[in-house]
């Protein structure tokens, strides 16, 4: 059986962090290595990471780089075939790294591997709501509209694959390695597999069963949300220097769709004026997209005007009877 690395970036997740370690001691498949990389967090992950007495597991302690940095360290101290990245308050099913490992032993094309993902809330409470990206013959613009992927916490890859995408890079002041690129401190993920796909041959490809548990936080809404989209554009700009017909022919779209994607956040979050607002930024910015996905475009429009003018009460009715319509179509699907 070859030998999974799992990297575990930790920055202030103290309250998860002990959730996060035992979801992955739990899995069924059991050739791995476990890295915890604590990225100079403030507060007593790291004490809660050195409790656990599994010798499989490694704590790696550095200045504090992001996570971009903290998967590179993850990645340089690596031994094992395949490389799976958990964030430090996300959680795995048992079963997610045996279904991964079969996935990419079956599939030689395949160099990412990903599975959906279900939402859960800040106490860890699963909402019965699940990612449905596509899954099969994914390119780079299906990256830049919808990220299929969805996470950070749903990918598995063979080692190789991240090595043909490896540069290096000095901005510490000493040459290094890097795979991630360390002047994302957000849309990092997106940033790497859109390199995969346009640079190298390897297939990107999930599988259908719900594995990751991606834990939603509303701290910091509006600001959190106005970063995503700067850092897509920085995305755009870097991908824009080694493939630039492809992102004057997509640039548009991929705004649009981020910005329906951050409405949809913004309406979880019960933020109405800001869920509006960004319904009509995706509307200016490619208005086909209500013909490309017209189901989920005016859902989510509806959503962001219904919680605006209707009274709080009406509307958690209205949301509790749509909930519960979706979770029973997905779980059919799934």
């Amino acid at each position: 059986m070859k030998k999974v690395s799992v990297i575990v970036p930790i920055y202030n997740v103290e309250s998860y962090v002990e959730s996060t370690v035992q979801s992955v001691l739990n899995q069924t498949y059991q050739n791995f290595e476990l890295l915890m990389i604590d990225d100079g967090s403030p507060d007593r992950s790291a004490e809660i990471c050195q409790r656990f007495t599994d010798p499989r597991l490694t704590l790696i302690r550095q200045a504090n780089r992001g996570l971009a940095g903290a998967r590179n360290t993850g990645i340089r101290h690596a031994q094992g075939a395949y490389i799976a990245f958990l964030d430090g308050d996300d959680l795995w099913l048992p079963d997610k790294l045996e279904k991964h490992v079969h996935h990419l032993k079956n599939s030689p094309n395949v160099g990412l591997s990903f599975s959906r993902s279900e939402f859960i809330d800040e106490s860890g409470n699963r909402s019965g709501t699940y990612t449905m990206p596509k899954l099969i013959e994914i390119t780079p613009p299906d990256l830049l509209r919808d990220n299929p992927i969805g996470n950070g916490s749903a990918a598995v890859l063979r080692r190789e694959v991240l090595d043909a995408i490896a540069f290096q890079d000095n901005r510490l002041g000493s040459e290094e390695t890097v795979y991630f690129d360390e002047h994302f401190r957000q849309a990092e993920d997106l940033e790497c597999w859109l390199r995969i796909a346009i640079q190298t041959e390897w297939r990107l490809e999930g599988i259908s069963d719900a594995l990751t548990l991606y834990r939603v936080n509303s701290g910091g809404l509006s600001a959190n949300l106005l970063k995503q989209f700067d850092f897509l554009e920085k995305v755009l700009e870097k991908t824009r220097t080694y493939a630039p017909d492809l992102i004057a022919e997509w640039e548009d779209t991929a705004r649009a769709y981020l910005f329906r994607y951050l409405a949809r956040s913004a309406v979880r979050m019960k933020s109405s004026s800001m869920a509006v607002s960004l319904m009509h930024r995706a509307l200016m910015s490619h208005w086909q997209i209500v013909l490309e996905q017209p189901r989920r475009t005016l859902m989510t429009l509806a959503a962001a005007y219904l919680l605006k003018l209707l009274p709080r009460s009406i509307y958690q009715q209205i949301e509790r009877l749509t909930a519960k319509r979706t979770r029973s179509l997905t779980e059919a699907k799934l």
